[in-house]
């Protein structure tokens, strides 16, 4: 039980920890960017994959009920999402996908990840990205470690620090949710 008890105090002690250290300014700025994609009737396209992969079909859900923006994912369409893979490739899936779906400048992307892209890892969120900026869509980011490609490509980049390298993976899943619950509860509020 002590052991337990010990783990769980020190899980929430890097809680409070990532939370006192998240930009306040940054977190501002992400709703500016959702509201103004609402206002202009822009697409929201969010990625992820993994566990991220879960929270953007579940923020898809907030995003189009809760702030009324028409928004997807394409891991939410297993079917395309594997021919893609198979026909094109798994580091070019996204990107097309966004192809397919006719992305704009009116656009965004939000990208859940735990360590933002790399040339070694996550090259579908790179690729997506970097096609994003093509477009001149937004492009708005949460991500651990050191930020990866997605902390250079976005236009809004949410930190999380890594408090601890055993736990940087749920403390970043984790926290992926905290923060689009409170962009899509603060951008629900301005519309009451």
């Amino acid at each position: 039980m002590e052991d337990r008890l010990s783990y769980i105090e020190t899980y929430l002690t890097e809680t409070k920890k990532i939370s006192d250290s998240l930009s306040r300014e940054k977190l501002v700025n992400f709703t500016r960017a959702i509201s103004s994609l609402k206002k202009n009737n822009g697409r929201l396209f969010i990625l992820g994959v993994g566990g991220s992969a879960a929270n953007a079909s579940h923020a898809v859900n907030d995003f189009r009920k809760i702030c009324g923006i028409e928004s997807y994912t394409p891991t939410d369409n297993v079917s395309e999402l594997t021919a893609r893979i198979n026909d094109e490739s798994w580091e070019d899936v996204f990107k097309n996908w966004l192809i397919g779906s006719k992305l704009t400048s009116t656009d965004a992307l939000l990208v859940f990840s735990v360590g933002g892209g790399s040339v070694n890892t996550s090259q579908n969120l790179v690729k997506a990205m970097n096609l994003a900026k093509e477009k001149n869509a937004k492009i708005i980011s949460i991500v651990s470690r050191n930020g990866g490609a997605a902390k250079e490509l976005s236009d809004v980049c949410i930190h999380i620090p890594v408090v601890t390298d055993s736990r940087i993976t749920p403390h970043a899943e984790g926290w992926q949710a905290v923060v689009w619950h409170m962009i899509v509860s603060c951008v629900a509020a301005d519309n009451q």
